[in-house]
């Protein structure tokens, strides 16, 4: 917990501002942050269905640029990558 004392002839404007300097220093504002807006990570198969849902629109994506019903600069084809060795 921070703690912050008013010294001899300080105005609250000061105190205030060291206060809050202390805050941000101390961590404690960023780890609040972390709490509030935590993210739980996705299980496995949450993964793995949103990857299947991901390639399906993939596949139905250049299949609709295949048939000229959508234009094809308006999705911009991705980087293709090699497969390792």
């Amino acid at each position: 917990m921070v703690e912050v004392k008013k010294r001899d002839n300080e105005s609250t404007d000061g105190l205030l501002r060291r206060f809050s300097r202390k805050v941000q220093h101390s961590g404690v504002l960023l780890q609040a942050r972390k709490i509030r807006f935590h993210i739980r990570k996705k299980g496995r198969r949450k993964m793995r269905e949103d990857a299947i849902r991901r390639a399906g629109l993939k596949v139905e994506r250049d299949r609709l640029i295949k048939l000229g019903e959508i234009d094809e600069f308006a999705y911009p084809q991705q980087k293709k990558r090699y497969p390792r060795r």
